[in-house]
């Protein structure tokens, strides 16, 4: 684990936790893209990872850009069934996911709600209205996360086992674990040692 900056202790309910999703909840398919259930792979102990935020963070919040339906790769009812079966899976596992956000617009659209813009978190605001973007966190595996999530005056987290990617961004990213598992520890741990 790299630490630039600590987390505070104090993370309760009233925090919020945005979490992206391909390579982060579910194994990212390289130069392709998850188009059906079968093709979602939950990383590991990531179910594990949701159930221990849902005892600390007041709201729990996906944040992912899905081009593959602007690219007409996949049909936006596709998108749909694939969120559907990974926030039963995540609930029926003890965890929680309190609202699932998508841009589908394409990488070079300019597109306020694509990442690392942040029209996806002002949506967020805008229907939970107890947010703080100063007491949220962002985790993610890549730099249009950490920029979404610096934009916003987050604290960011990368998953990634990448040094090379780590030094060249580190002015974007507080901490970095090498999966949202450990992230999860750690905060669990945190939090216990209020």
């Amino acid at each position: 684990m790299f630490k630039k900056n600590e987390l505070p202790k104090n993370i309760d309910e009233s925090w919020t936790l945005f979490v992206d999703r391909d390579g982060v909840i579910n194994k990212r398919i390289i130069k392709g893209y998850v188009k059906n259930i079968d093709e979602f792979i939950f990383l590991p102990k990531v179910l594990d990872s949701f159930e221990i935020f849902n005892k600390i963070f007041g709201k729990i919040i996906i944040v992912t850009n899905q081009q593959g339906v602007g690219k007409g790769i996949m049909t936006i009812e596709q998108l749909h069934e694939i969120h559907d079966f990974m926030k039963n899976e995540i609930e029926s596992n003890k965890g929680r996911v309190d609202k699932i956000y998508y841009c589908t617009d394409l990488h070079d659209s300019g597109s306020f709600y694509r990442k690392p813009e942040i029209g996806m978190a002002l949506k967020a605001k805008k229907n939970f209205k107890e947010i703080s973007f100063k007491k949220s966190i962002m985790v993610g595996d890549s730099v249009s996360d950490m920029i979404f999530g610096k934009k916003l005056r987050m604290k960011t987290v990368l998953i990634s086992e990448d040094t090379d990617f780590v030094k060249k961004y580190s002015k974007l990213i507080d901490l970095v674990f090498p999966t949202l598992f450990d992230f999860a520890i750690y905060i669990e741990k945190l939090k216990k040692s209020c």
